[in-house]
């Protein structure tokens, strides 16, 4: 198997999923934010109503926390951890999910709202 980095890994991902700007995801109807952050960047804001999933944990617990049939728009700090996230979900079955592109900080820098 040929050597990749964390870039390879994530540049194959963000290949796999769709991706979606902050304008994109607060226009959707019903979308569910899932948050793959470290409890300390949740504990800074978070997209109001978003799951908190850290990505550590998430192919133990997605599972019970949102159904397969959900429309998700997973989101990081920059839309990197997200990507690989979303991905993951891919494979588990999720056909409706999506990784926001430029991650919270995007969201913020769009007016998106923020509580926390």
């Amino acid at each position: 198997m040929p050597n990749r980095s964390g870039s390879d890994l994530i540049s194959a991902a963000k290949g796999r999923i769709p991706e979606i700007g902050a304008a994109e995801a607060k226009a959707m109807a019903k979308p569910v934010y899932l948050d793959v952050r470290e409890p300390n960047e949740w504990n800074l804001g978070r997209v109001p109503g978003a799951v908190f999933i850290p990505r550590g944990t998430l192919e133990t617990t997605v599972e019970q926390r949102i159904p397969r049939e959900a429309n998700v728009v997973v989101y990081c700090a920059s839309g990197n951890r997200s990507a690989l996230a979303a991905d993951t979900m891919r494979e588990m079955g999720y056909e409706h999910v999506s990784s926001l592109r430029g991650g919270f900080r995007a969201w913020v820098d769009a007016g998106g709202e923020v509580e926390g």
